[in-house]
């Protein structure tokens, strides 16, 4: 049985969050999922992996950067506004300077080969990330309401409309999205 919400884990002060959602930004080299999910779920149990999934997937399908979404919508569950915008700088805040100095430091070292090279290596190590954290999620999906099968039937179809038809993102988001929000409420609904 899952815990009452007052006995959960959550941040003690905006200060906390602050720092949270900075040192989650500064680990996020090619995209921050993965490190979002541990942080969040596994280091400070801020949200259950079921509660993580349902956040991560409203935060994907509202426009602008899908962390920041998220970081809005936890600094809102615990303090409201104060912890949205709080969040929302932790985000950005030391992140944004160092962005700032190695774009700098970019534009000096941009022709080199290596430095090429390096990036596309990043690349790969990006990909794994985030296959990773797809695959960490795919037990969560136990627990819903359309079952294991139904949920795979539709990341199968989702994964073969963006990567093999090259489907525009915004079509996959509403048809597959559309289907699955109405089959889940039909299955969950009065």
């Amino acid at each position: 049985m899952p815990q009452p919400l007052s006995e959960r884990p959550r941040p003690q002060s905006l200060r906390e969050l602050f720092w949270a959602f900075n040192w989650l930004a500064l680990q996020g080299f090619g995209g921050v999922l993965a490190v979002v999910q541990r942080g969040i779920v596994e280091q400070k149990r801020w949200l259950t992996p079921d509660e993580f999934v349902e956040e991560w997937a409203v935060a994907q399908v509202l426009p602008g950067p899908n962390v920041i979404n998220l970081a809005l919508m936890l600094g809102d569950r615990y303090f409201g506004l104060r912890g949205a915008m709080t969040a929302v700088a932790g985000m950005l805040a030391v992140p944004t300077l160092l962005i700032i100095v190695l774009a700098l430091v970019y534009a000096q070292l941009a022709g080199h080969p290596q430095v090429a090279g390096a990036l596309r290596g990043m690349g790969a190590v990006a990909a794994g990330l985030i296959a990773a954290t797809g695959i960490k999620l795919v037990p969560t999906l136990r627990r819903h309401p359309l079952g294991l099968r139904t949920a795979l039937v539709l990341m199968a179809l989702v994964f073969i409309a963006i990567a093999l038809l090259r489907w525009p993102l915004i079509v996959v988001l509403l048809l597959f999205g559309g289907v699955a929000c109405v089959w889940t409420w039909r299955r969950i609904g009065p």
